[in-house]
């Protein structure tokens, strides 16, 4: 701010000078207080002049609230931009109409694609539009030794980019178990941040006691994989702030509410995480976590100050999260909390939603070096043969609503040597590797999903994004793959040899910059095609579940190119059992 326009600010706050814009009758919500008040709002070059007084002279522009309620625009303090499955233009108009104006991104999806390519183009892509989008700097690309990513990012290339101001911080220490032994390579990466004075994002599910002692001593500041009050209490005991996460697999808010109270509030913010675009459109974004608290008589004031204020203190974002002097007009309305619907927006004083639609005029930025990331060798159905020995295995056992699994254990049919499908609910589960042309195949098998009857893959695949597929039918699983492989990535449904739908994703293999709301009618389909046709349960989202299969470092036995993985013993392990 130059000399000039903070003269400018004061004047209009003290009446002296015309304010841009005027929103009247207006019940303000404060979140400093806990408490609404009923007043005007003055607005002069995006930012809060103050709450007028007598004889003040006209705005510009007035908007008459007609007694709505005005509240600060919503942070989502934790996402994955890249899982909804469009650019970040197209993600600011599904977004923003609900109420959120900034976001905490941390980019790791398209960065274990593209590396350093692929957090530039996120800056580049969120750089001219209405959403505020900061990035936290991936800490794990890849996300462990055991897979293989598109890149390697180290504390040197952190350095090359962490004093950017849009970038807020290190992302998620997912390494949870490399950080509670001090790695040598997580060190260095954290010992960065802390050198550019930013905060470092965390991800520690089931860990207790000592090791979250070790895990908080590190410097993490923030966890969204907490499970139950108990573990949230044991993080805001450490000044961890804790992220309740409603996202589109990972359901966490009503399970977390119990835990809150008027003691440690200030520390529990609300985050999406992983949301696909046909959730944001039919359920919303971060007004869906406040939908959610109200539907259990939870204080709405305190959920209003989850979404902003508590979050723009956790983030030290000084120029928002409030209605007050000299901070961003970044401001939503609605008119009760009863059905809690946003009408209308405004970031930096533009009114940018409304009940007519998303009103800005976003850039989109050309994927320039961060398309046709498909290098697959030697791959066939032949590969995908499941080679037993014995008949009784372990199997990747999906839970109901959530990505955390459980090992699984099962007497499957074997014939000439290899798995075939009985009737079971069990069907395989293989991950290509997609970077380097390794030709590397991890197979294993997949209890829980209910697939029969076809396949489905996707190049989406946390967090190394190899292609993930899962099906009964070799031939009709080297179908999917192959169809992924030739548009470059996406998502593709298969059943007896036909592919009965696709979904290009030119972005990395992660994104479309195809219209947001077409992206999610198109994605509704395919769920609903994979549903009915293949019988995927209704507990299971068809994709999202499937993607997390890969993440090595969520409980308990998942799946990487390089084979079958343990996460409690950070080791690989086999599909047969061994009586001992």
């Amino acid at each position: 701010m130059t000399k000039a326009e903070l003269k400018n600010l004061i004047d209009v706050a003290a009446g002296r000078k015309e304010a841009d814009l005027c929103i009247k009758n207006a019940k303000v919500i404060d979140v400093y207080n806990r408490e609404v008040f009923e007043s005007e709002i003055y607005i002069t070059n995006g930012l809060i002049a103050g709450f007028g007084g007598e004889d003040f002279p006209k705005a510009k522009k007035e908007f008459d609230a007609q007694g709505a309620y005005i509240a600060p625009g919503f942070i989502d303090s934790h996402v994955h931009i890249e899982s909804s499955h469009v650019s970040p233009a197209e993600f600011s108009k599904l977004v923003v109409p609900h109420g959120t104006t900034t976001v905490v991104a941390d980019p790791h999806e398209i960065c274990n694609v593209c590396g350093l390519d692929g957090i530039d183009y996120m800056l580049s892509a969120s750089e001219n539009i209405a959403l505020q989008v900061f990035l936290q700097f991936p800490s794990c690309v890849p996300a462990t030794p055991f897979e293989n990513a598109g890149a390697v990012l180290l504390a040197p290339e952190i350095k090359k980019r962490i004093d950017n101001p849009r970038i807020l911080g290190l992302g998620e220490l997912m390494n949870y178990v490399g950080t509670c032994n001090a790695d040598d390579d997580i060190l260095d990466k954290i010992m960065v941040a802390k050198d550019a004075g930013k905060i470092v994002d965390g991800h520690s599910p089931d860990i207790y006691g000592h090791m979250l002692d070790a895990y908080s001593a590190s410097g993490v500041k923030t966890d969204h994989e907490c499970a139950t009050p108990e573990q949230l209490r044991d993080r805001t005991r450490r000044g961890i702030y804790v992220l309740l996460r409603q996202g589109t697999a990972c359901h966490d808010v009503l399970n977390l509410l119990p835990g809150v109270d008027d003691k440690n509030y200030r520390y529990c913010l609300f985050c999406t995480d992983d949301r696909q675009a046909a959730s944001l459109v039919n359920e919303g974004h971060i007004d869906n976590n406040i939908r959610l608290s109200l539907s259990t008589g939870f204080d709405p004031l305190l959920a209003i100050c989850m979404a902003t204020i508590n979050a723009a203190t956790c983030y030290d974002l000084k120029d928002r999260g409030a209605i007050s002097p000299g901070l961003r007009a970044d401001l939503i309305m609605f008119k009760d909390f009863k059905d809690f619907k946003v009408d209308n927006v405004w970031i930096g004083g533009k009114l940018v939603a409304s009940p007519e639609g998303y009103l800005a005029k976003d850039e989109h930025v050309k994927p320039m070096k961060v398309s046709g990331k498909m290098n697959v060798k030697d791959f066939s159905a032949e590969r995908l043969r499941l080679p037993l020995m014995k008949n009784t295995v372990r199997t990747i056992q999906v839970l109901p609503h959530s990505v955390v699994t459980d090992e699984g254990k099962a007497t499957v049919s074997v014939s000439e040597g290899v798995w075939v499908p009985d009737g079971q609910d069990i069907c395989k589960i293989a991950v290509i590797e997609r970077h380097h042309g390794t030709g590397n195949i991890g197979l294993g098998l997949l209890s829980g999903f209910g697939l029969k009857g076809g396949a489905i893959a996707t190049s989406v695949a946390h967090d190394s994004h190899n292609i993930i597929v899962a099906g009964d039918s070799d031939t009709d699983m080297e179908l999917a793959v192959n169809c992924l492989i030739k548009m470059g990535g996406g998502v593709a449904v298969v059943k007896n040899g036909k592919i009965i739908g696709s979904l290009e994703h030119e972005i990395a293999g992660l994104m479309t910059d195809r219209p947001g709301k077409v992206i999610a009618k198109e994605l509704a389909v395919l769920e609903e095609d994979a549903r009915r046709e293949l019988g995927i349960h209704d507990y299971a989202d068809p994709f999202m579940t499937l993607c997390f299969m890969a993440l090595p470092v969520i409980p308990a036995i998942k799946i990487t190119d390089m084979g079958l993985f343990d996460v409690f013993r950070f080791c690989f392990t086999p599909t047969e059992i061994t009586e001992e």
